[in-house]
């Protein structure tokens, strides 16, 4: 079972609990404010764009190329910067936190 937690643009931190899926999902499923997965988890729009905690980026480990490509299509990239469809829900997030990024 892994804790997330979320920090809405809104400065709102919203923790939820899983143990399998997609943070993404977690996310849609509970109306994390920002997190719209319009896809459906499959990596082709920017709609659940976060940026990870610095000190929890091992947690997540590094963006695919076609994440990365994605991710070049929004303005509010940084270094810190997944979408959250990429992240699979694990022991390992356990403790994760996420600041929804702002959106344009």
């Amino acid at each position: 079972m892994a804790k997330i937690t979320f920090i809405t643009t809104d400065k709102e931190a919203i923790t939820l609990e899983a143990s399998s899926g997609s943070v993404m999902q977690l996310a849609v499923d509970n109306d994390v404010p920002g997190i719209d997965g319009d896809c459906g988890g499959v990596c082709s729009c920017a709609t659940c764009h976060v940026h990870v905690k610095p000190e929890h980026m091992e947690k997540t480990g590094e963006a695919s190329e076609i994440e990365n490509d994605m991710l070049e299509l929004d303005d509010n990239v940084n270094e810190y910067s997944r979408l959250c469809c990429q992240l699979e829900v694990s022991d390992a997030l356990d403790g994760l936190e996420l600041q929804v990024a702002e959106r344009d």
